[in-house]
């Protein structure tokens, strides 16, 4: 039988998974965890984790079972095999796919008499278990109640989203599509500097500067556009695209890939080509809201 709301099921010991089984072990709670390959739960094993044979045991043992896995296609692989021990387990799902992924999931757990979770953690391994840390949740709500302490325990911070399976998981996406197109951005800004004679350490306050400045277009262009008002009274689109083209072009001059630049100089275009040249560059929203022609 499941044992207390004190104790938890970790399946996937990545390097998220082993943080989340940590920060419950330093918590007290007793802890099962299960991995493809038994030899990472080594180290939690020396610290009291009990490594279960075979994942219908790593279910049977809790209540509450913490899915740390690389997507979606992983979670079935690895509960299909077993999912006769599903029933009446709490599947907190933090493994990263699509929200309809998830909303998919979510019903396969209903139908194998389980409840999911879904979950978005927004920091890394190292912010597991820190109060400031935050991770999305969507589902049922009184599960997420019941459950909180639990959660708490992975991040300090639980946004529960709404009762759609899927919130969870497109608020995480939201997330990642900033930080990774950010961050490649911060390369293709390195890159131009090393090419001019310059190192990361060298630009690096200007780096943090210009991302600090983010935080006041974000909310000045917000309300611009849920109103769906693009007029060029700030910012021309036109003023842009001759921008975008001088970093183009100063890329091409500096002699490195030039596929990043290209790609935003040709969302600048195809919006001067659909006519809004006097209008915000914050009209490419518009084209953004559906496939390219």
């Amino acid at each position: 039988m499941p044992s207390s709301r004190q104790s938890v099921t970790v399946i996937g010991l990545g390097p998220m998974g082993q943080a989340m089984a940590g920060a419950f072990l330093d918590r007290g709670y007793d802890v099962t965890v299960w991995n493809r390959t038994a030899a990472r739960a080594d180290d939690l094993v020396a610290r009291g984790a009990v490594l279960a044979p075979d994942v219908e045991r790593a279910l049977a043992a809790n209540e509450l079972v913490v899915l740390s896995l690389t997507d979606y296609d992983a979670v079935y692989a690895t509960l299909a095999p077993a999912e006769a021990a599903l029933a009446g387990r709490v599947l907190v799902n933090l493994s990263s796919d699509t929200p309809e992924k998830a909303r998919g999931a979510a019903r396969w757990a209903a139908e194998r008499g389980a409840v999911q979770l879904t979950g978005g953690v927004t920091v890394p391994p190292s912010g597991i278990g820190a109060a400031e840390s935050s991770t999305f949740y969507s589902g049922p709500r009184e599960v997420f109640d019941l459950h909180r302490p639990a959660l708490e325990v992975i991040t300090g911070r639980t946004d529960h989203r709404g009762e759609d399976p899927g919130l969870a998981a497109l608020f995480y996406q939201i997330g990642m599509v900033m930080f990774w197109t950010s961050m490649l951005s911060y390369w293709q800004a390195i890159a131009l500097a090393d090419a001019n004679g310059l190192t990361a350490a060298d630009v690096l306050p200007h780096a943090v500067e210009t991302a600090q400045s983010l935080p006041g277009f974000f909310s000045f262009y917000a309300e611009r556009v849920d109103a769906g008002r693009h007029t060029g009274d700030v910012d021309r689109l036109a003023m842009g695209k001759a921008s975008v083209e001088h970093v183009l072009h100063t890329h091409a001059d500096a002699g490195v890939d030039t596929a990043l630049p290209a790609a935003v100089v040709e969302l600048f275009r195809r919006g001067m080509d659909a006519g809004h040249a006097g209008d915000s560059f914050s009209t490419l929203v518009e084209l953004l809201r559906k496939p390219a022609g």
